[in-house]
């Protein structure tokens, strides 16, 4: 009869070199998704964590950078990047910064 842990050993062994090639198939699938430049309306709405519905809306009114073809609506992946963070909100150092720098060019108003 055979050894049981060497059984065991072997059974294990078979089971790692199945996690890694998944691993490896998902890392490659998961890459070629992050280099995606152009989405649909659905890859944008899990980019962004948000509905369809927003963006449909957010399309509509022209709030967001989109291309049409048809009925079907694209996103560049670029333009939704710069479009996220164009409104930056300024921290309280910043804003403090700016006011002490227009104190001091423009002098005190009295």
């Amino acid at each position: 009869m055979e050894n049981p842990f060497e059984m065991i050993m072997e059974r294990l062994e078979a089971i790692e070199s199945l996690l890694h090639e998944l691993r490896a198939t998902n890392s490659v699938g998961y890459k070629v998704q992050a280099d995606k430049q152009i989405m649909n309306i659905n890859e944008l709405a899990e980019y962004l964590k948000c509905s369809k519905s927003s963006l449909y809306k957010d399309t509509s009114t022209r709030k967001i950078p989109h291309f049409k073809r048809g009925k079907r609506v694209y996103f560049k992946k670029a333009e939704i990047d710069e479009w996220v963070t164009q409104l930056r909100i300024k921290t309280t150092d910043e804003i403090d910064l700016e006011a002490s720098t227009y104190i001091l060019k423009r002098g005190r108003v009295k």
